[in-house]
């Protein structure tokens, strides 16, 4: 999945955008992308939860201060697992946006059933968040990751229904099932979540006494992850349907994986190019020869050319991290620094006085240019 994109992008608002013009500009993408609205258009409800997570974040005074900062790093775990609960559910912010102006609810935009269909008592699951820390070789080469979450699953006492019974179920007397209730403000209608039956819309006379009439309970559960080659830190994966079980059987949520690339002892990343510094014998800088390199496929090799100065960049094509986007893999890119002998022994260091003086000035091009452009201050 691509990377996270910037919630004020997400919104189609600059940076200096009022809380009143965040709002409009989420109402209106909301109802353009709500699910109700586009039924099986995996797309748009990816754009819908998009847009609830980018309002959220930008609708509080304290995130936005906190992403302002910080970016999308504002709002991650410091491990897996469940960090905050996970995000909320998408349709409740939406509710909660809209019901507060509207008192006719969703209907005014679906034309009727909306998300709070009248005694289904089915709500769908929290999507959750669990951060991933991989290697660089298992982000170069892709790996399959079994993760250990603690995570709402269907009830398997009461096969999802919340009740012992059949006939345990009944309409909220409360709301009559809308799941909402409606108050009078002023000139405006105001809705909240009823808090008979927490938004289900049904109440239950004789609970499920393992979920407690919700239809899922709380368990760890294990979930295979198979990460693609080439992804790299901020990168974000969904596990359709492996976040939180929905209340009496709705439908579940999705698992969202944020992957961390740890730093390298070797190799430093660039997108898709690696680089990597390596020591040179002074001899094979002066006389040339091979150099063994590492790379992510093993052992490589490269010719030093007679002469080779310290901190030339040596390249081998497509020795990097294969690209997301395409099928194009990255470079790697060596850095040679040249390594000056320590602890000559007497004869040693006669040999190598002789030897600076029977090469003179002539070979040594980048002294003598120096030398030329800074005499000025030796002259001082």
């Amino acid at each position: 999945m691509a990377e996270k994109r910037d919630y004020y992008e997400v919104l189609g608002v600059a940076r200096t955008a009022s809380a009143d013009e965040i709002k409009r500009a989420y109402r209106k993408l909301a109802v353009q992308y709500h699910p109700d609205k586009n039924p099986g258009d995996h797309t748009a409800e990816d754009k819908f939860k998009e847009l609830g997570e980018a309002y959220e974040a930008l609708s509080d005074a304290d995130k936005r201060a906190a992403y302002d900062r910080y970016g999308h790093a504002a709002f991650s775990g410091a491990g897996g697992g469940r960090p905050g609960g996970g995000f909320h559910d998408p349709m409740d912010l939406f509710s909660q946006v809209f019901g507060s102006a509207f008192g006719g609810g969703f209907e005014e935009f679906f034309g009727g059933g909306g998300t709070h269909r009248k005694g289904s008592g089915k709500q769908r699951g929290s999507d959750l968040r669990y951060d991933l820390e991989i290697s660089l070789e298992e982000a170069a080469r892709g790996v399959e990751k079994e993760l250990e979450i603690e995570r709402n699953v269907p009830c398997e006492t009461c096969a999802s229904k919340g009740t012992r019974g059949s006939g345990g179920v009944r309409v909220c007397s409360t709301c009559g099932g809308r799941g909402v209730i409606a108050r009078q403000a002023g000139i405006f209608i105001q809705q909240s979540t009823c808090p008979e039956c927490r938004g289900a819309g049904e109440t239950i006379s004789d609970p499920c006494g393992v979920c407690k009439g919700e239809g899922r309970v709380q368990r760890d559960s294990r979930i295979k992850l198979r990460i693609p080659a080439g992804v790299d830190t901020g990168t974000r994966l969904r596990s359709s349907g492996n976040g939180d079980a929905g209340v009496r059987g709705g439908s579940a949520g999705d698992l969202y994986v944020f992957l961390h690339v740890r730093d390298h002892d070797v190799f430093e990343r660039d997108h898709a190019d690696l680089f990597c510094e390596v020591p040179l014998p002074f001899s094979v800088a002066a006389l040339g020869g091979e150099l063994k390199v590492p790379s992510l496929d093993g052992q490589s090799s490269i010719k030093i050319p007679a002469g080779t100065q310290g901190g030339t960049i040596f390249r081998l094509r497509e020795k990097g991290i294969p690209a997301l986007s395409n099928a194009r893999r990255g470079d790697l890119n060596v850095r040679v620094q040249v390594e000056v002998p320590t602890k000559l022994n007497t004869e040693q260091q006669e040999k190598l006085r002789a030897f600076s003086e029977s090469i003179g000035e002539q070979n040594s091009p980048m002294q003598k240019g120096f030398f030329q452009k800074a005499k000025r201050f030796f002259e001082l």
